[in-house]
């Protein structure tokens, strides 16, 4: 069986990343928290945590356990184990880690020592932190791989219209009211959060005409300031099942780094299975 590229974080990015490498036919792991935060859960594989299973643009993650990796390799499907530390690292042999968890947040140290960890954007600096980091701000340099340094800095603020992205006003348990795909008007209650403090609720509104592109999933916890929606003004409710061309972008990169080690690449594919495939 050939190495598995495990990759921290099933988000959207994080599923773009997953997608590009699964579709050259490397094999890819994904770790998750119990209950993941994913805003953009029409294309992350990070869903199938709550699903148990989930197909982004014809692909399929499943949620197994340690025991279940190989067999869901074998059935072409993209395993997800809810592993929030990677401690997985210490049971498989693993030589490439992708941190696509964003948290943007200088990384504590993996479990276990692999000879390609690459991190990507704000909080990873490749030398330092991890072995090569992917500028993931768009702009020319996006998608640059960085084997000395770091990215740039984090930015603060969200791309494009700032008002696009919907944040919890408070801590508290997140209830949606519409759905991703929805259109929704100025104005139009999109959700709210009930804080811990009875009879308090704090409604979010759509703050231009648009879809809804992304909703965390209703009767999660968040906390004040998170991004918990977004809205997109082209008003195409198809563009909710692709996945960005951020992200697509980002998968680019991290091929790039991934290829980049003739030291280790070889691990990557089934060398016999590849020449028997030929006999």
């Amino acid at each position: 069986m050939p190495t598995p590229i495990l990759i921290r974080g099933g988000g959207d990015l994080a599923s773009g990343v997953a997608l590009r490498l699964h579709r050259t036919g490397l094999k890819v792991l994904i770790t998750e928290l119990d209950q993941p935060l994913a805003v953009r859960r029409t294309v992350s594989f990070a869903e199938a945590v709550y699903e148990k299973f989930v197909t982004v643009e014809g692909v399929t993650s499943r949620l197994v356990e340690p025991e279940q990796i190989n067999s869901t390799f074998e059935a072409g499907e993209i395993p997800v184990i809810v592993d929030p530390d990677a401690n997985i690292l210490t049971e498989l042999s693993i030589s490439h880690v992708v941190d696509a968890r964003l948290t943007k947040l200088s990384p504590k140290p993996l479990t276990a020592k692999v000879p390609l960890h690459i991190g990507l954007g704000p909080g990873f600096h490749a030398g330092d932190n991890c072995h090569a980091v992917i500028e993931t701000r768009r702009g020319h340099t996006l998608g640059r791989v960085y084997w000395n340094g770091p990215t740039q800095p984090d930015s603060g603020q969200p791309e494009g219209d700032q008002r696009r992205v919907l944040r919890a006003p408070a801590d508290g348990e997140i209830l949606g009211y519409a759905q991703i795909g929805d259109h929704v008007e100025m104005g139009t209650l999109i959700a709210e959060i009930q804080p811990y403090i009875k009879n308090r609720h704090t409604k979010i509104f759509s703050p231009f005409p648009g879809i809804v592109r992304g909703l965390i999933r209703s009767g999660l916890h968040v906390t004040a300031g998170i991004k918990i929606g977004d809205v997109d003004s082209r008003d195409d409710p198809a563009l909710c099942n692709f996945v960005s061309d951020k992200a697509l972008a980002i998968g680019g990169a991290v091929l790039e780094a991934v290829l980049s080690r003739a030291d280790i690449r070889s691990t990557l594919w089934n060398q016999e299975n590849f020449i028997d495939d030929f006999e």
